[in-house]
């Protein structure tokens, strides 16, 4: 909430605790100027909270007699959607404020509602559980994200002070295309000044941001979030790999998850004939799979979940994995089979 919205909360607030408030101390406690108040007072006129104004020597501003807000009128459905998206928010990593700041959010809509609908609602929220556990947040500052969100919208550049991965901190200048939110994170993808490139940044790494003069274009096509996977794909790690796969574009990538590699299909000829594996006839469809990891032993196991056929272009040392997975597998195999049979043994 920015904090004129807030100032006319405040106000509202004030006038409802009763009686006849002057302009000049209603300016005093909300801490602006008087012609302020009065522009304030105009806001909740225009949202139809009957504010009065009263002349004279003790004149001011007052609230009708027995005017109290309403309480939040949601049905047992919106008032569910509500509460449930605030908490699904909170443990997908989405919220941009502290665990505090959103249970307290989520404490205020339960005051607010009947007693009725919000008895149920504690009822479920205290009984609820969660199959996936919940992701770690990395908050960026609210300010950044809503103003980064208004740039991106109106196409106006942002000067941007960043803090990458391994600590350098750079001022550059972005045309935020979009804005991402991704595995309890959100990114800002756009032209940027100092590579000349599209970038993806992470917000909770811009320490300073404000608005320049200025407006930019859109690339025609442009999807932010396939851009920001693609980024992240290309993080570089210890180890590079790179794969021949047979399949189709859409079949490799439907069986990885979303920014663990990039695919791309190998044109049609004798290139992509050659790529073929040992067998495979002329016009077989290859893509070539690459991917970078810290560690290549869980890699293995991704190539068997994608169950279709593949050679390993680099590393060599990748292909000692997946035999030892495949090892592993005969042999957990053969002990299922031998626990099978040892029932009918014992029967004899």
């Amino acid at each position: 909430m920015n904090r004129p919205t807030a100032r006319v909360l405040a106000l509202l607030e004030i006038l409802q605790a009763g009686g006849t408030r002057t302009v000049a101390d209603l300016a005093d406690r909300l801490g602006v100027d008087e012609r302020t108040v009065r522009r304030y007072v105009g806001h909740l006129i225009d949202l139809d909270v009957p504010v009065r104004s009263v002349r004279g020597r003790y004149g001011g501003y007052r609230l009708a007699p027995g005017y109290r807000m309403p309480p939040l009128m949601l049905t047992d459905e919106e008032a569910l959607a509500v509460l449930l998206g605030l908490v699904a928010g909170r443990r997908a990593g989405l919220v941009t404020t502290s665990v505090a700041a959103a249970e307290s959010a989520a404490a205020k809509v339960r005051r607010v509602l009947p007693e009725a609908l919000g008895r149920r609602l504690d009822a479920l929220l205290a009984t609820a559980d969660f199959t996936a556990p919940a992701r770690p947040m990395a908050v960026p500052e609210t300010g950044v994200l809503l103003m980064l969100a208004e740039a991106a919208r109106d196409r106006r550049p942002v000067a941007i002070g960043y803090t990458a991965w391994k600590g350098r901190r750079s001022e550059r200048t972005v045309h935020p295309y979009g804005v991402v939110a991704h595995s309890g994170r959100w990114y800002v993808t756009g032209a940027d000044s100092a590579s000349g490139e599209v970038r993806t940044f992470r917000l909770d790494r811009i320490e300073t941001a404000s608005v320049l003069p200025g407006s930019f274009d859109v690339p025609e096509g442009f999807d932010p979030a396939a851009r920001v996977l693609a980024g992240l794909a290309g993080v570089p790690y210890l180890h590079e790999v790179s794969l021949r796969v047979q399949g189709t574009v859409e079949q490799v990538r439907h069986r990885l998850p979303p920014g663990l590699a990039t695919v791309r299909e190998l044109p049609a000829g004798p290139a992509r004939d050659a790529a073929a594996a040992p067998g495979e006839g002329e016009g077989t469809a290859w893509v070539r799979v690459e991917l970078r990891a810290e560690r290549l032993e869980w890699v293995p196991s991704v190539l068997a979940w994608l169950d279709l056929p593949f050679v390993i272009e680099r590393p060599d040392a990748l292909r000692d994995h997946v035999r030892a997975l495949a090892r592993r597998l005969a042999t957990c195999a053969d002990a299922v089979a031998d626990a099978t049979e040892e029932p009918e043994s014992r029967a004899e």
